[in-house]
């Protein structure tokens, strides 16, 4: 069992940066595999980004490639989802899940509750 925690959402303008943190409890969290997701009002869930236990291989969708970037330190029981250069089309809720890579949400078995990120124009 895991439990996950988003942190770092907030308001900010097009072309700013925000950092987001999913924290977790447990001693296993090392060996899980991370995602991240986002669901925008009246849209289904969509993945962002996601990174191996290791931290080795990580994945992103084509809309957040080359601007956002997911890391972990297994140490801290954390892993992070850096997002530069946002646009107002990333504005949405965000949730940190476990334990997967794949880019459907219900191949995920834990969520955090999610942390909201609104970019304005």
């Amino acid at each position: 069992q895991v439990q996950l925690v988003e942190s770092g959402g907030g308001l900010v303008q097009a072309g700013g940066s925000l950092r987001l943190s999913c924290g977790a409890s447990g001693r296993t969290f090392s060996s899980y595999a991370v995602g991240w997701f986002h669901q925008a009002p009246g849209k289904e869930r969509e993945f962002v980004a996601a990174i191996s236990w290791s931290g080795d291989s990580t994945y992103y969708a084509d809309s957040v490639k080359g601007r956002f970037r997911i890391s972990r330190i297994n140490a801290r029981n954390t892993v992070y989802l850096q997002m530069d250069s946002l646009k107002p089309e990333d504005t949405a809720v965000y949730y940190c899940a476990a334990d997967s890579t794949a880019t459907m949400s219900d191949l995920y078995d834990y969520w955090g509750q999610g942390t909201q990120v609104t970019v304005s124009s």
